[in-house]
């Protein structure tokens, strides 16, 4: 099965993919019908708080995935997942506060 392979590129792969479901998500349950993603993305540019209201639930869904991997001793998928997680941390902080 493809999610039992232990590897660095699979791990950066999910760790890239599931904060963007997060984000879908996210826009489905808090803007959908009311506005568009066009409306959604503007609405986070004019406030920077929710960037932090967006990025925790995406960054604890790698938290997750990373830990399914640790504790399955698929250690280089975790080493992706947790890479790209550093990153998006990081992307969110510097959004956030220099942008």
């Amino acid at each position: 099965m493809l999610f039992k392979k232990d590897d660095l590129r699979f791990g950066m792969l999910l760790g890239f993919i599931a904060p963007l479901l997060s984000l879908v998500a996210y826009y489905f349950i808090k803007f959908y019908p009311l506005f568009s993603v066009r409306d959604c993305m503007n609405f986070i540019a004019e406030n920077k708080n929710q960037i932090t209201a967006i990025s925790v639930p995406c960054l604890i869904l790698n938290i997750a995935l990373f830990t399914v991997y640790i504790n399955t001793s698929r250690d280089k998928t975790a080493k992706g997942i947790f890479a790209v997680t550093l990153i998006y941390a990081i992307a969110a902080l510097l959004v956030k506060f220099i942008l």
